[in-house]
């Protein structure tokens, strides 16, 4: 290990411009902190540059951290602080690189299941979305332009170590996404509170390849592009709920369409 970095350090000096999507973007690499992400890191140890650890967090993972192949530095709590984005620091954080695939990854060999994410705002749902499309068997989620960043330290934390575990295609134009997967045999359905068709009722075409459009939290799937969608489903509700939150929605879409691919 290291000798103590504190938070003047040149790494991380480096490693604090992670906690902006501008640094990010720049240098091709984000932040995972806490012991799941980390985990969930380490399970690919080619996308790990470094670990920050503090002297606690280091004796705590003492296990975790003696078995790696990259850098562990230790860190003053002060250094932990300033890479942290949360109250409460869990003083262990590992440097990764980006994701990113192409859209061209998908349309090759399109995922039975995925995800598209249109003007999505919230990076707490990005992460969740991200979470919950793992769970259900996805193999990709695509941010469209406009979106959230997933690779944010609010939506790292929300996948829970996801993001580690589906292909990630960002800043996606999904004028052009949705035709591109289409022609390559993907059925794209549009999540719409109104739309003509319900999820009960669409049958077979879960069981994919499927593309699922989730909107803005607020706003739903822009009009347009849900009008390239091949067909615009509703969750039919029996209760008086006006409606669902985005997360939820995309839990009961998803789940429904694991179940239908068995």
């Amino acid at each position: 290990m290291s000798e103590l970095l504190t938070e003047r350090s040149a790494r991380i000096v480096a490693a604090r411009k992670l906690t902006r999507r501008f640094g990010r973007d720049a240098a091709g690499l984000f932040l995972a902190e806490g012991r799941q992400a980390v985990v969930e890191a380490l399970a690919d140890p080619d996308g790990v540059r470094e670990v920050f650890a503090t002297e606690a967090a280091a004796d705590t993972h003492r296990a975790l951290l003696g078995e790696v192949a990259v850098p562990v530095r230790l860190v003053t709590e002060k250094a932990a602080a300033a890479l942290s984005e949360t109250v409460t620091p869990q003083g262990l954080v590992a440097v990764c690189s980006m994701r990113d695939v192409g859209l061209e990854h998908l349309t090759r060999r399109p995922p039975r299941l995925s995800v598209a994410l249109a003007e999505l705002a919230d990076p707490g749902n990005a992460g969740t979305i991200l979470r919950t499309a793992d769970a259900c068997g996805a193999g990709a989620v695509v941010f469209g332009a406009g979106s959230a960043d997933p690779y944010g330290g609010k939506a790292v934390r929300a996948s829970a170590g996801s993001v580690f575990h589906v292909d990630v295609v960002r800043g996606a134009p999904l004028e052009d996404v949705v035709p591109a997967l289409q022609a390559a045999g993907v059925t794209v359905l549009a999540a719409d509170g109104g739309g003509e068709v319900a999820l009960d009722a669409i049958g077979d075409v879960l069981a994919g390849p499927v593309v699922w459009l989730f909107g803005n939290e607020a706003r739903g799937v822009p009009r347009d592009l849900a009008a390239r969608a091949d067909a615009r489903v509703r969750i039919p509700m029996r209760g008086r709920a006006e409606s669902l939150n985005l997360a939820a929605a995309a839990a009961i879409c998803l789940y429904a369409t694991q179940l239908a691919q068995g």
